[in-house]
């Protein structure tokens, strides 16, 4: 009944009229309309901005806008929803007649350069190019100067989501990378050793780019930089939504899951259940999960693949489960792999995820009155991990990017990478192993193996020293003797750990303002500032023991 529900409230919005023209006045009273309802109805939404700023950034674009053209507003609207970074938000450009136009290219950021993976084979002397300039604008500077329209919780999900705005004629322009709204936009390009200018005329007024899961695929007018002559695994198959492939050499199986979703053929819990029986019944050492391209879906259709995992014991054990994470894992796929961090001996191979580990999701659109452009604003939090494990992303244990040259002649580093893993002594969740000891009174061993694990290059992906101070401080801030008392030990271990660091004995003074002992965290502070004496920890210091002292 509620999807149902929520069909046709969806009918009726992309139903309602837009205002043909629109005066100043109606521009700024859907701009005041979308500022009234996110205080009265979407206030939680201020965590990584303030009220202070966003109604800042509103007044400002509400002065500019006599003498603005739409789509400048439009995307200064797109900047102020920006401030909040969830990937989940932002403004609508299909809203006719507003809508927005579109170069014929895809760009995708390699890790040696922004390349045309995708273009109109009327531009087939671009595909496969490096983009040098943008309107003779440098690409790290054009990138730069699109960031603030996107909503970006990280800057994976702007590698993902983000870049397309290059591709935006108005976009450029409001973001000063053209000086005037232009419908063909020159690029500066490399190939083959060879620089040369490609202007490129946008697509007639709504018609967008063909793209799946970020990339271009080859058609009859589309043409895409990968070679043909076959198919890398992550690609087979995206008709389907998932599938799998039992490798023999390897003696493992892989499986590509690119949504949270059912597919007709074949439900979520059918297909794992027969994958899981397939793994039972033959000599399988490893499980390869690949969601790189999973942008999500319906979080409740994760307990059959968690569930299915930690019950195949073969399997669920260090150096025979992989996951491949990237740039396009976002939402309900975020959510699934939060739950195989925290329930399996799950290892991460790839780029790190698009969304925090907690994160506002589910949007609404609210139509503004006048041009009824859509606004979609996040109600729903989810948190899948205790509020001092919230990170940016979910980081790979294995980092592992791709180039160009690797893309375009169908090599596969990431899953190479998990293939040839075997260190059966590897800790994907150095964090939990930690606190297992910890907890167990291992303190020797703890003393041993943890300042060893700092120094190796497997664990570059982990920040012991960030992870333990928010630890420590998260006992701290409980205000139990216990925990405090346990909160000095961890920070004290983390001194030990890192002696130079400025910001552990601050924190280790924090644990023992909370004990009661000013002494000690006077002389804490003192070391924190010799540290840091002129920098900003070193004056966070200072302040705190001014007031300590008065």
């Amino acid at each position: 009944m509620k999807k149902l529900l929520f069909i046709l409230n969806i009918m009726f919005f992309l139903q309602l009229p837009a205002q043909e023209t629109m005066t100043t006045a109606q521009w700024q009273e859907d701009l005041r309309f979308l500022q009234n309802t996110v205080h009265r109805d979407y206030s939680f939404l201020f965590v990584k901005t303030t009220e202070e700023i966003f109604d800042s950034e509103v007044e400002t674009l509400y002065k500019n806008i006599p003498n603005l053209e739409n789509h400048e507003i439009i995307v200064g609207m797109a900047r102020i929803i920006a401030l909040f970074k969830y990937g989940h938000m932002g403004v609508g450009s299909s809203q006719t007649p507003y809508e927005f136009h579109y170069l014929p290219l895809n760009l995708y950021q390699f890790n040696d350069g922004v390349y045309v993976q995708g273009v109109h084979k009327d531009y087939r002397q671009a595909l496969g190019a490096q983009v040098l300039e943008i309107n003779q604008v440098p690409i790290a500077e054009a990138l730069e100067r699109i960031y603030p329209v996107v909503s970006a919780e990280n800057m994976q999900y702007f590698k993902a989501y983000g870049i397309h705005n290059l591709t935006v004629p108005e976009v450029l322009h409001a973001q000063g990378i053209t000086n005037t709204l232009e419908n063909s936009i020159e690029f500066t390009l490399q190939k083959e050793d060879k620089t040369f200018k490609q202007q490129f005329t946008s697509l007639p007024k709504g018609e967008k780019v063909p793209s799946r899961y970020g990339y271009v695929f080859k058609d009859s007018n589309w043409l895409e930089a990968r070679n043909q002559d076959h198919t890398p695994l992550y690609m087979e198959h995206l008709d389907k939504i998932y599938f799998f492939k039992y490798l023999p050499e390897e003696k493992a199986v892989y499986v590509r899951h690119s949504q949270i979703q059912n597919d007709p053929e074949e439900d979520t819990q059918s297909f794992y259940a027969r994958i899981f029986d397939f793994i039972e019944n033959n000599t399988i050492e490893k499980l390869i999960l690949d969601v790189r391209l999973n942008g999500g879906g319906n979080s409740y259709l994760n307990k059959a693949v968690v569930t299915g995992i930690i019950e195949t014991k073969k399997i669920n054990k260090v150096g025979s489960l992989f996951v491949i994470i990237g740039r396009n894992t976002f939402s309900a796929c975020q959510n699934l792999v939060n739950e195989l961090d925290n329930y399996t001996n799950a290892i991460f191979v790839g780029e790190p995820t698009a969304e925090n580990v907690n994160f506002y999701g589910d949007n609404r659109p609210v139509a503004l009155p006048n041009s009824k452009i859509p606004v979609y604003l996040s109600y729903a939090w989810w948190q899948e991990k205790p509020a001092w494990e919230n990170a940016d992303w979910l980081a790979p244990a294995i980092p592992v990017e791709m180039s160009f040259k690797e893309y375009k002649s169908n090599q596969d580093p990431v899953l190479d990478a998990a293939l040839a893993f075997s260190d059966i002594n590897f800790k994907p969740n150095p964090m939990r192993y930690i606190t297992d000891l910890f907890l167990a009174g291992k303190m020797q061993e703890l003393a041993q193996e943890v300042p060893k694990m700092t120094k190796d290059p497997r664990y570059a992906f982990f920040d012991f020293e960030t992870e333990l101070g928010k630890a420590g401080l998260h006992l701290a801030k409980s205000g139990r003797t216990e925990g405090v008392q346990a909160a000095i030990g961890i920070l004290s271990f983390v001194t030990q750990l890192f002696p130079n660091s400025a910001n552990s004995w601050k924190t280790l003074a924090q644990a023992y303002l909370k004990a009661g002992d000013t002494k000690k965290a006077i002389e804490f502070l003192e070391k924190t500032i010799s540290l840091d004496l002129n920098g900003g920890i070193g004056k966070s210091a200072k302040k705190m023991l001014l007031e300590i002292k008065n």
